[in-house]
């Protein structure tokens, strides 16, 4: 059964309930503005970095530095974030010297919770998002407002730097890779050249196309061993037809010794002839076998060189690359809006908090008067009753004013015993005989 029904029934229960209400809200309140005096300022400082795509053109220049910026942009901040780093910034900076009691772990969660750093993407250009970021904000709150400048400032500081390194180191691994690569190749081609040489020297191939001199040699040989042939069979016959001219037989003699001679020259010369033949015939024969090695040596070669080209033009761009870097034409971070001084901070006014608490504490002494009606349900009023039972009074009796201190129920006790005496004397002026018996 509740005792609120209408707007009379509430002015009602904060006219019964007004001490009550009151002394519950001053306590309210005064528990409200010690909280207020208690809580501590934040400020917030906050510095806008703009990441400015490449001065030229990546088909013109193409850069070296792989992933997106989003990507680059996140292993940044984990880096900004680890703890070495934020207790080189707390001691830098002189952060939390006001709390002495702080271990280093609490100090680092505490700065790790007042940085916040945000990436706004860039539009598309297309369906697909290649991560690319816009604007960085770098945000810092904290208990003073030159604190809070000098961190947001120190991250951007180090954002920027970290950038820019990182990309040079990039570049310049990139270059190194290449330099290596194509020595490691231009060591190769050497060697294989060498093997080749050793190769052809090996198989009497130290002169380009002795293959073809050796058949051109052979040819001539045979050639050579023909007219040979021819006379020896010449001087054969000649040898055959001496004495039949009828010669004296001294001079036939000497003839036919001297022809002897001349054929046993020739004979020499041909046995000469056909051992370089056989050695050439010989040397031919292996020439399929040196074709198919020279040919394996001329394809290694061959790939070799074309590896060596492709290493050559991506060293050429790794190089552009690192130009490109050194001289801050590529990806740039620029500040378009430094850190500064805030003015207000970002926390509710004391004043403000001590009044929404004092407004608090009335709503929750009006609840607090509400519960204790509910607690003692009483009928009041007339219309109560007809209300709760159905029944309406026939007569309505207000209840006595109580009084409000000792000094007036010393004076309503007077009075009613004044009214007593009287009373008791007039009844003796009437009838003196009572006061005999």
């Amino acid at each position: 059964m509740g005792p609120i029904y209408s707007i009379g029934d509430f002015l009602d229960l904060l006219r019964r309930r007004a001490w009550q209400i009151i002394l519950a809200t001053a306590l309210g309140c005064g528990i409200a503005v010690m909280f207020a005096l208690s809580q501590a300022h934040s400020y917030r400082s906050t510095e806008v970095i703009q990441i400015e795509q490449p001065k030229i053109a990546d088909s013109l220049a193409p850069s070296t530095v792989d992933g997106s910026a989003a990507r680059r942009l996140q292993l940044i901040e984990q880096q900004l974030m680890a703890r070495s780093n934020m207790l080189d910034i707390i001691d830098d900076l002189g952060l939390f010297l006001d709390m002495p009691g702080l271990l280093p772990d609490e100090k680092v969660v505490m700065l790790r919770e007042a940085v916040t750093i945000t990436g706004v993407a860039a539009v598309r250009e297309g369906v697909a998002d290649d991560g690319t970021i816009a604007i960085l904000t770098i945000s810092a709150e904290m208990g003073t407002a030159e604190q809070a400048q000098a961190v947001a400032h120190e991250f951007a500081d180090q954002t920027r730097v970290l950038t820019a390194r990182q990309r040079q180191d990039q570049t310049r691994e990139t270059l190194t890779f290449f330099d290596q690569q194509e020595a490691n190749l231009i060591a190769e081609i050497a060697t294989l050249e060498q093997e080749v040489a050793d190769f052809r020297q090996a198989n009497n191939l130290s002169i380009e196309g002795n293959m073809v001199i050796l058949q051109s040699e052979l040819g001539s040989l045979n050639d050579a061993i023909l007219e040979l042939d021819r006379e020896i069979i010449a001087t054969q016959l000649e040898r055959n037809r001496i004495g039949e001219n009828g010669a004296r037989a001294a001079t036939i003699e000497r003839e036919q010794a001297e022809l002897a001679a001349e054929l046993n020259s020739l004979a020499s010369q041909r046995q000469l002839m056909d051992d370089r033949r056989a050695n050439l015939s010989a040397t031919l024969e292996t020439t399929p076998e040196i074709d198919r090695e020279l040919a394996k040596f001329d394809r290694r070669l061959i790939q070799l060189q074309e590896r060596l080209d492709v290493a050559a033009a991506r060293r050429n761009e790794a190089e552009i690359a690192v130009n490109l870097e050194m001289g801050a034409r590529g990806e740039r971070m620029i500040t378009i809006e430094e850190a500064r001084v805030p003015e207000y901070p970002v926390t509710m006014s004391r004043k403000r908090l001590a009044m929404m608490g004092g407004a608090a504490a009335g709503l929750g002494a009006i609840i607090l008067a509400f519960l204790l009606e509910l607690r003692h349900p009483v009928l009041r009023t007339a219309q109560q009753m007809e209300r709760e039972t159905g029944l309406r009074a026939v007569i309505s009796i207000p209840q006595s004013p109580r009084t409000k201190n000792r000094k007036g129920l010393g004076l309503l006790w007077q009075n009613r015993r004044r009214a007593g005496q009287q009373g008791r004397a007039a009844r003796i002026a009437r009838n003196p005989d009572t006061t005999r018996s």
